[in-house]
């Protein structure tokens, strides 16, 4: 349990710390931005493989145990989980990394996911997270699954924040046009879901079915918890 809980902590300073704050600036100005971006996304991948070994080992301390009475609730919001991340990554938006130049359309970069939330692969990523967190019901899940809850609620302000403090002028224009908060833009009348949802199409949705399914059916081999 120390490597997951040490794991999971490295994870999580190298992203509030270095990555959410002016460390950054001052590690991209020195490395230049390719070779920062390299190395802490070489970082993030090695840090994911050491919480995910650290949480195979791991031993099985329940705190409410799992709740097998949740799994239909559960498999829809790992559905919705999906959509957001398979849509989101398939979006272009100026809130991804090497996008930052679409800023210059203004609201008009606010398109499809985007007008929805302009961060829909973290919020897909914390809804997966929040699901496996509480139906798995223990201490290495709770570990594991809420530092990545954390970094999914978290990272959105933290790339607005970044975005900001680079494009002070061009932020606000996009920034109304949509929000953090899923709906939230729409609710307020900023944007509509009805142009969002011709955006987004059949083709993407259809890929997130796709994906949902193949990752359903091979769960069990993939990652030894099998659904059924």
């Amino acid at each position: 349990m120390t490597s997951l809980i040490a794991a999971s902590a490295v994870f999580l300073l190298i992203h509030f710390v270095v990555s959410g704050t002016r460390w950054r600036d001052a590690l991209v100005a020195r490395l230049g931005e390719r070779a920062y971006l390299g190395a802490f996304s070489f970082a993030s991948l090695a840090i994911l493989i050491w919480m995910g070994r650290a949480y195979a080992r791991a031993p099985l301390i329940q705190l409410w145990g799992p709740l097998p009475g949740l799994r239909p609730l559960a498999f829809a919001l790992i559905f919705i989980a999906f959509l957001f991340i398979v849509i989101g990554l398939a979006t272009v938006s100026p809130t991804r990394v090497g996008m930052e130049g679409k800023l210059k359309e203004g609201a008009d970069a606010a398109r499809g996911m985007g007008r929805i939330t302009r961060h829909p692969f973290l919020w897909g990523v914390s809804l997966w997270a929040f699901v496996h967190l509480v139906v798995n019901g223990d201490l290495a899940a709770v570990i594991l699954f809420g530092s990545l809850l954390l970094l999914g609620l978290g990272g959105g302000a933290m790339i607005d924040a970044k975005r900001q403090r680079r494009f002070p002028d061009r932020w606000p224009k996009f920034s109304q046009a949509t929000s953090n908060v899923p709906f939230a833009a729409i609710a307020a009348g900023r944007n509509q879901l009805r142009p969002a949802l011709r955006e987004i199409g059949v083709l993407r949705p259809a890929i997130a079915i796709a994906v949902y399914a193949i990752v359903f059916f091979f769960h069990g081999r993939l990652f030894g918890a099998p659904l059924s």
